[in-house]
């Protein structure tokens, strides 16, 4: 099925492929960008577990430019990963053109642009949410990185910086003109950060004023939040993004309606996996510090005591880490060992840091 408009009168079948231009996003479950997150072991680890599409964290344009090793490092794109939108931010249209044609080069199906995030240290140089007032630069921003890249370019926005506000919905059919193939919004304020409920009925208004298809995100935590909110929105897929914080099986419960717990030795596993992904992709040093809240999010839930989420998390090594999850769970040594012989090989990784200087546009 094309475009993003559903039948309001049916149950969604979340597991029926839609487009955003000429991609294929192969069920109707997006994994939302989060910054301190979305590694390359989350999203590799959310499309097994259903997302059709998987998006990078936030890129700063500005540390693309100035070649941050850091910055660069976000850029590992593995052949399992696709379809994968980058996401980029920044406030000059020029650089984050520059920007976009580097990340599709890194391998991005699809350019994502922020012009949601409520941080401050975003919203203070002009970025993120701070756009959504300030409409001509946004189309601007549009306009040029779509003019500078072949792949579809996505937005993602909140309703706007105040509470209350409707500026989605003037701004939204703005950066569909000026290029935007899809749009991704979490009808929450920047003011509203996290608290409070997201409001949909936004979301079924932008529906109706864009000819292309609209993510709904927000408060998107269960499959019946997700038929519910599809069907009374109009919206092409929905994004989730805390509820699948060290809990995959959120995301099979959502497409496939699959709610069972699981068991101890799965939950160690996949952790597992994830702390020895996290290590290949940060290196030890920034690995350990990142994943510690991973670790409460993993082992929370009921599915392990608290002491001894507590006894993980003064670990210093991940390889200690790796070695008392094994005392706890020795079923899970074959379920490891089964998810590592399915990853891909690393040699077919994309690492934007290794390409030649050409594709950055000189210099």
């Amino acid at each position: 099925m094309l475009g993003g408009t559903i039948s309001r009168s049916v149950q969604v079948d979340l597991r029926e492929s839609w487009w955003i231009g000429p991609v294929e996003i192969p069920t109707r479950l997006v994994l939302a960008p989060m910054a301190g997150v979305s590694v390359q072991a989350f999203r590799r680890q959310g499309r097994r577990y259903g997302a059709g599409l998987v998006c990078s964290e936030m890129v700063s344009c500005a540390g693309l430019e100035h070649r941050n090793e850091r910055t660069l490092g976000y850029l590992r794109v593995g052949r399992d990963e696709h379809p994968l939108a980058i996401q980029i931010f920044g406030s000059e249209p020029g650089v984050m053109a520059d920007a976009a044609r580097m990340v599709v080069a890194a391998g991005a199906d699809i350019v994502d642009i922020n012009f949601g995030c409520p941080v401050r240290k975003v919203t203070k140089t002009g970025a993120g949410a701070t756009l959504l007032d300030d409409p001509d630069r946004a189309s601007a921003i549009v306009g040029a990185v779509a003019d500078a890249v072949h792949v579809p370019v996505s937005v993602k926005m909140r309703r706007g910086l105040e509470n209350g506000s409707r500026a989605c919905l003037q701004v939204g059919p703005r950066l569909v003109e000026a290029g935007a193939a899809t749009l991704t919004l979490h009808p929450r304020s920047a003011r509203q950060m996290y608290t409070g409920e997201a409001d949909h009925s936004l979301t079924a208004e932008l529906v109706e004023l864009v000819d292309v298809p609209v993510i709904a995100s927000g408060d998107v935590t269960s499959r019946a939040r997700a038929q519910s909110v599809l069907a009374t929105t109009g919206a092409a897929a929905v994004m989730v993004g805390r509820g699948a914080q060290g809990n995959p099986w959120a995301l099979r419960e959502i497409v496939d309606g699959d709610g069972a717990e699981p068991s101890r030795e799965e939950v160690a596993a996949e952790l597992i996996l994830f702390i020895r992904e996290t290590v290949r992709e940060l290196g030890e040093h920034r690995a350990s510090g990142f994943l510690k809240k991973f670790y409460g999010w993993y082992l929370g839930r009921g599915r392990f005591p608290k002491p001894f989420k507590q006894e993980i998390v003064q670990l210093e090594t991940t390889d200690e880490v790796v070695t008392r999850l094994f005392a706890a769970a020795p079923g899970a040594a074959s379920i490891v060992e089964q998810l590592e012989a399915e990853l891909p090989d690393p040699i077919d990784e994309i690492l934007l840091d290794s390409m030649p200087i050409s594709i950055y546009g000189g210099g």
